[in-house]
């Protein structure tokens, strides 16, 4: 996450104060840039704690500064405080925010793996640790930026921040996607996304053997009730929507020697049950919905989650033998099949495994491998 700090003006009632405080908790999403600010109350005000903020930080509206209070991401001499509250002198105040938003995207010389490209779309193999588009303080070094300065025939549909996107991958989730160049073109293939006649297809390792071979995962998903950046499972009537996924062992391998287990920096993720360590399945997904993180709470909500995915109970691997680490799910989006926008030709494309993925395949495939429903 990049952090960045910013001074105030010196008013007659604050004082800036130098240092940022490392306690103050992120106000967005993991590599969201964010903004501390901090200031020390030289009198007492009549003012209440929201319209001081405004003032003090002109691109945020009092909406916005209400809902950084209600998140816990506004603190008086280190408490989470009301929108109401009149700052005293002598008070330290204390809020990360997203940063001021830009005018316009940022072309950037990001890599793209092209896998797949005509006058009316293309189709690339997303590498890890890129965010596909600007969102919540985040305005540089997306996808977005990289498609921008590889050339500037994008689809308009989504609006000037999202130019030819269709659909997206997590951070860290790697594999195929689809970005249109005409508006034509787009709004044939979202057609193709709403009505789920594209197949998409995901390969993912994951902790222990599932008991069935293939199966069926329908279980509802809605925002985490206690942590905002997670999904869960959820009943209907508690928020939950449809979700639905459907997989197939492919491989099964034991535990190589040498293999190291390791929770992440989360207290959120260190509190979660340790995922079955002696066996690993590669498995075939195909999502029948498009959930946020479907894949990973569903696998993680029949007792398998992703290797590497510590937000749904899965553990960092580390390979003593090769000094390896393998630190992120262990998902990506091998194929995908639609037809044509234009000329109504069907296509599969396919985005050959990220060296990480094959490495880590590699380690598991020299310990004992036991047969499964296929290869890749």
């Amino acid at each position: 996450m990049a952090i960045q700090s910013q001074r105030v003006s010196d008013d007659p009632e604050d004082k800036p104060l130098e240092a940022t405080d490392p306690d103050v908790p992120a106000a967005e999403e993991e590599g969201d840039e964010i903004v501390h600010f901090r200031w020390r109350i030289g009198r007492d005000l009549s003012r209440r704690l929201d319209q001081y903020l405004v003032d003090r930080v002109g691109y945020l509206s009092r909406n916005a500064v209400q809902n950084l209070i209600k998140e816990g991401l506004v603190h008086v001499n280190g408490k989470t405080s009301k929108p109401a509250y009149k700052p005293c002198e002598g008070d330290i105040v204390t809020m990360a925010a997203p940063p001021e938003p830009v005018n316009e995207l940022v072309p950037e010389p990001i890599p793209l793996d092209v896998v797949y490209e005509d006058e009316y779309f293309l189709a690339l193999n997303k590498q890890t640790d890129l965010i596909v588009h600007p969102a919540r303080g985040r305005w540089t070094g997306t996808l977005v930026n990289g498609l921008v300065y590889y050339g500037k025939k994008w689809s308009t549909i989504n609006g000037d921040w999202r130019p030819g996107i269709l659909h997206r991958l997590d951070r860290n989730t790697t594999g195929i996607m689809l970005v249109a160049k005409a508006d034509e073109a787009h709004w044939r293939l979202a057609r193709q996304f709403e009505n789920r006649s594209i197949q998409k297809t995901y390969l993912a390792i994951v902790h222990g053997e599932p008991p069935l071979r293939a199966d069926e995962i329908n279980m509802p998903i809605g925002k985490d009730r206690y942590i905002r950046e997670k999904q869960a499972v959820r009943k209907v009537e508690s928020g939950g929507k449809p979700a639905i996924t459907r997989y197939e062992v492919q491989e099964v391998f034991a535990a190589p020697p040498g293999l190291v287990f390791d929770a992440g920096e989360h207290p959120s993720d260190q509190a979660l049950p340790a995922p079955p360590s002696l066996k690993f399945s590669l498995v075939k997904l195909w999502p029948k919905t498009g959930r946020t993180h479907q894949l990973r709470v569903h696998m993680a909500a029949i007792g398998h989650p992703m290797v590497g995915d510590t937000m749904y109970g899965g553990r960092i691997v580390e390979h003593g033998g090769d000094l390896f680490r393998f630190a992120r799910q262990a998902l990506h989006a091998y194929e995908i099949t639609f037809v044509h926008p234009v000329t109504l030709a069907p296509m599969t494309l396919a985005a050959p495994l990220p060296p990480d993925f094959q490495h880590l395949l590699a380690i598991f495939r020299g310990a004992t491998k036991q047969p499964g429903g296929g290869s890749i």
